[in-house]
């Protein structure tokens, strides 16, 4: 019998709800029959969703690979998969590539599958479309990671129902793969609902964020600034506001309050078999740390340059990373890490967004936390709204968005040390207000510093092609002689080559 093992052919679909998610696959459900109601179409939806936050998606694969794949965190361990990708050594056989590529498409199917069924749903357009809208933005959250990643890439808009020809199918140029997530994105921006009852559940703020995402990746820059404008303009309606504690964003305990979140990764009560759950905290933490029921794992760790580059008096280094330590029931500054006597430890800072407030949920080295991971948030709209301003000549709009941004990380607040004691850290006058000509440079720095560690980095490294000025001797992690401009795309698994003769090589690999 020829066996037909196609990203395309996928025998089963994750049912959840949209919080609290539980993967529980029941096989392949036809369009066919099973979609009545809207109700239908949103379990259907679920399903696509849960993908996102299994551990060979943003649990750790993805997540963890885009760390490494930026100027800002090295790699601690020795795993070959990990090492290809931190130092651009990466090979189509990378054992991380084929998860979050199959995890993709997985995603992919179920949303494909919920807007075929929502065709067979007889009711009104004004029932049905704001939850198929759901859908919509999805597959369009998925196929804008894969585009970033690989460049053109097969594109599958509905169930497959012929394995034999979707096994033949060709890659689509990025170009139209962007045409295609923007019509995604334009349908749910049309049809999704002002808010949410969870920041998990895509309202039309996300839309149109990703909107201006999109168009800021494709240089279409007064687009980008025409998107993220309305957002700011009606922050009100969207209920979106910078959260006034930095700290409150990566607080499994407070993030559900906070009006920064405009679409989130929601990892609350989520744990299922075979480790598809989130594994960031236990990935970036430190080693021998009594926090956590046994500490982290440190693998993904910043270089002690990213830490001795950040002025000291902006609160969001305090929040970002840990200079201190309790292990073995000693206080420990970060140049004493390596105490615990562990291979992988190391003497400077380590992440500290994942591993200090990982919620009640958590279980040992801070797995399966309740964190929920803000794919875009407010201080990013204003972000990607300074940088468009700054390409269309609006020096007035970028100065006043930054400016939004460093006015919150002055305000302080409420955190914790490194050995887990409370601590209110005063307002500072750091970050100043930045005054005079806005580059493009000093918004990237901005983003850098705002999205610390939040898996952005990578993605602006390659779409401003700076990877030679970053991967230099003098850049935050030293001298990466691998990195070539073939880098800025990863290679297409080569089991999928193999399978299909139709689908090519990127160039370099």
């Amino acid at each position: 019998m020829k066996n037909f093992k196609y990203i395309f052919l996928i025998i089963g679909i994750s049912l959840a709800s949209c919080s609290d998610l539980i993967e529980q696959p029941v096989g392949l459900l036809s369009p066919e029959g099973f979609f009545q109601s809207p109700a239908d179409i949103q379990t259907a939806i679920d399903g696509a969703m849960t993908h996102a936050i299994n551990e060979k998606f943003w649990g750790r694969k993805l997540s963890i690979a885009l760390m490494l794949r930026s100027d800002m965190v090295n790699l601690q361990s020795t795993q070959t998969r990990r090492v290809e990708h931190n130092d651009f050594t990466t090979l189509a056989t990378n054992g991380m590539i084929t998860e979050f590529w199959l995890k993709t498409y997985q995603g992919i199917a179920g949303a494909n599958l919920a807007i075929a069924g929502a065709e067979d749903v007889d009711v009104s357009e004004d029932l049905k479309n704001p939850v198929t809208a759901q859908a919509y933005f999805i597959r369009a959250f998925y196929y804008f990671h894969l585009v970033r990643q690989f460049g053109a890439v097969p594109y599958l808009d509905a169930p497959v129902t012929d394995a034999e020809a979707a096994g033949a199918i060709s890659r689509t140029s990025a170009d139209q793969v962007y045409m295609n997530i923007i019509s995604d994105l334009e349908f749910a921006k049309t049809w999704l609902p002002d808010t949410q009852s969870s920041r998990a559940i895509p309202a039309k703020s996300a839309a149109s964020a990703y909107l201006a995402l999109v168009y800021l990746t494709m240089g279409e820059y007064q687009n980008a600034f025409n998107e993220a404008k309305e957002i700011i303009d009606n922050a009100g309606t969207y209920d979106l506001a910078l959260d006034p504690n930095f700290q409150n964003l990566f607080d499994a305990n407070a993030i559900d309050a906070s009006k920064e979140p405009i679409f989130a990764l929601d990892y609350n009560n989520f744990e299922a078999p075979n480790n598809a759950y989130d594994q960031i905290a236990p990935m970036t933490g430190i080693r021998g740390d009594d926090r956590n029921e046994g500490g982290g794992w440190s693998v993904a760790v910043p270089t002690l340059a990213v830490y001795e580059t950040w002025d000291a008096g902006d609160y969001r280094r305090a929040v970002s990373l840990d200079e201190e330590a309790s292990i073995n029931g000693n206080v420990e500054p970060y140049t004493n890490f390596t105490i615990s006597g562990h291979i992988h430890a190391a003497d400077q800072p380590y992440i500290a967004k994942y591993t200090r407030f990982p919620g009640t949920f958590a279980r040992g080295n801070a797995r399966a936390t309740s964190h929920n991971y803000s794919m875009m948030r407010y201080a990013e709209v204003l972000l990607i709204a300074a940088e468009a301003a700054v390409e269309i000549g609006d020096n007035a709009s970028a100065t006043d968005y930054i400016n939004q941004v460093r006015a919150r990380a002055r305000m302080g607040g409420d955190t914790q040390t490194g050995a887990g004691t409370p601590v209110t850290v005063p307002p500072s006058a750091v970050p100043a207000d930045i005054t005079g000509t806005v580059t493009v440079n000093d918004v990237l720095e901005e983003r850098r510093l705002e999205l610390a560690f939040e898996c952005k980095r990578w993605y602006d490294i390659a779409r401003r092609k700076i990877g030679a000025e970053v991967f230099s001797a003098s850049g935050l992690e030293g001298a990466k002689p691998s990195f070539t401009d073939d880098d800025y795309l990863m290679p297409l698994p080569a089991d999928e080559i193999e399978r299909n003769p139709n689908i090519t090589q990127n160039p370099g690999y």
